[in-house]
């Protein structure tokens, strides 16, 4: 596609360009915010897609366009923070003339405050998908440098157990601590269920459908 759009000299260019390892560390801040760009757009289109067509209300037009705002702001947070981070790995290892563990918390600490710190819904979504992951990881760290012993027994069926005793217990009395996207998921599950009218709303649909 470029090839039809650029002449050849051009592209070879470009191409020598980016085979220069001078400037390696500049293209690939470059090449991580275009694939953050890129991931974020696959990821939040079908998880919004399927969300909003399933729990919210409001015209096609309506929809349409809280799909797409979701997909825009979720592919320019990632892209803007893969910017930032490996451009801040970039500068220090410029500076230090090596890289450290340390500069790589640094710099996504910096590149989170910047650009996930806003309290948004794309935003709390995205920071709570990494949280239960990274509490999951450092156990299994935890284990592997020795800070806690490793355990006898397989310890998932009580990870699983505890998971969703809070999680249903907040939800029956503390919701609204709760993300409204979750909510609204289980109380599809939880509360939709205990109502029906015939067997319409009782197999077909959720809720009986609005008398014209």
């Amino acid at each position: 596609m470029a090839a039809a759009v650029l002449p050849r000299s051009v592209i070879r260019a470009v191409n020598q360009l980016l085979r220069k390892k001078r400037y390696a560390a500049a293209l690939a801040v470059i090449k991580g915010f275009r694939n953050g760009a890129v991931y974020g757009a696959k990821i939040r289109a079908p998880h919004a897609l399927v969300m909003t067509f399933l729990f919210k209300s409001g015209s096609l037009k309506e929809k349409l366009k809280a799909i797409l705002q979701a997909t825009f702001t979720h592919s320019r947070n990632l892209a803007y923070f893969v910017f930032t981070y490996k451009g801040l790995l970039a500068a220090q290892e410029k500076i230090h003339g090596s890289r450290w563990q340390f500069h790589s918390f640094l710099a996504a600490c910096v590149g989170g405050w910047l650009v996930f710190g806003e309290n948004n819904h794309i935003n709390s979504q995205i920071n709570m998908y990494l949280l239960s992951r990274v509490l999951f990881a450092l156990a299994r760290l935890s284990v592997e440098k020795g800070f806690i012993p490793e355990p006898k027994h397989d310890v998932f069926p009580w990870f699983g157990a505890l998971v969703w005793g809070f999680v249903l217990w907040l939800f029956e009395y503390h919701r609204h601590t709760l993300q409204p996207s979750l909510q609204s998921s289980m109380t599809y599950l939880y509360d939709d269920s205990n109502i029906w009218h015939d067997i319409s709303d009782f197999l077909v649909y959720n809720k009986p459908k609005p008398v014209k």
